[in-house]
């Protein structure tokens, strides 16, 4: 995020940087809070957790995606879908490796993605 905001807007890449982390750290305050007020409730709902942390990053990504390329919205509606879908498995396998760690692999992937295609984007602007 700071290359591409360097590249794009070296002017205002600190403040652009400043603004997004800004606008994600209430999902990221939110997101490290989760299992600390779990434990407070019956074990029988921590399987839960890997969904609601992923509804959690889709609402910060959301709300940060005024800074971010625009189909980093598909990044936040990946992990909204993803996380609904793991809470509405009801504890069958959403603690399962496969489920947690394919969920969140394939968005990361995305978001790689995403900024490689946006910094070559970007690149190719400034040659012509």
């Amino acid at each position: 995020m700071v290359t591409r905001a360097g590249r794009m807007h070296s002017i205002m890449a600190d403040e652009m940087v400043r603004r997004a982390v800004a606008q994600f750290l209430p999902a990221g305050i939110a997101g490290a809070m989760l299992p600390f007020v779990l434990l407070r409730v019956p074990r029988d709902v921590f399987w839960m957790l890997p969904g609601l942390w992923q509804i959690v990053f889709s609402l910060g990504v959301f709300a940060s995606c005024r800074c971010l390329p625009r189909s980093m919205l598909l990044v936040g509606v990946w992990f909204l879908l993803t996380g609904m879908g793991s809470i509405a498995m009801a504890g069958n396998g959403a603690l399962a490796p496969g489920v947690m760690g394919g969920a969140y692999a394939l968005g990361m992937g995305l978001v790689a993605l995403i900024h490689s295609w946006s910094a070559r984007k970007v690149l190719r602007e400034e040659e012509d």
